[in-house]
């Protein structure tokens, strides 16, 4: 019997595996955006310019959320309720603030004559912070969840209510990790 109970403890919560699936084919899709943004830029026909200040800020916005939200779900555990929805509300209001300052560097970028027809760099660009954008929504939309959970129900810490936000927690953490990689990508490939 115990030999059952250890091995239940041993295995990966089903959601949490289903999350980590996600996350694969994710990366793989960025790959392959970021493998034929490579193979483009070698053809030729390749306007350089230089990213609009903003998308530092919105780097910065973002990886203040993550840290946010991470110690959001710390206080969760910790049984601080209040220090738990403040943050959680704080994560929010950093992940929202990410995407507006995306859409303004979108409209620096075309302000300075960069488009989806101009040329094959800037449509690159925008296909890849357009596709991370649409996967922060999917991150605001599980935090709004999770904010009128924290605002409507008594707190308890329970297992399901744990879960819950861990997988928000990992997802927010990997759009992150994401936003990192894509940023940097486009910084050294210009």
């Amino acid at each position: 019997m115990e030999a059952v109970i250890q091995n239940r403890r041993n295995k990966i919560h089903p959601q949490k595996f289903a999350l980590y699936i996600v996350f694969a084919s994710i990366t793989m899709m960025f790959g392959a955006f970021t493998s034929a943004y490579i193979v483009k830029q070698a053809a030729g026909n390749w306007l350089e310019f230089t990213m609009p200040s903003i998308f530092y800020a919105s780097t910065i916005a973002i990886l203040c959320s993550s840290v946010a939200l991470h110690a959001s779900y710390t206080a969760f555990v910790n049984g601080k309720a209040s220090m738990y929805r403040m943050l959680l509300v704080i994560a929010f209001i950093l992940g929202v603030t990410f995407l507006v300052l995306q859409y303004k560097g979108w409209q620096e970028l075309f302000a300075i004559g960069i488009d989806l027809k101009g040329s094959i760099s800037g449509a690159f660009v925008y296909l890849i912070t357009g596709v991370h954008a649409l996967h922060i929504l999917g991150g605001i939309a599980a935090m709004i969840v999770a904010m009128i959970q924290a605002f409507t129900l008594e707190y308890k810490l329970t297992d399901k209510r744990k879960l819950r936000f861990e997988l928000t927690l990992h997802y927010w953490h990997f759009v992150d990790i994401l936003w990192v990689y894509l940023f940097g990508f486009i910084l050294l490939y210009r």
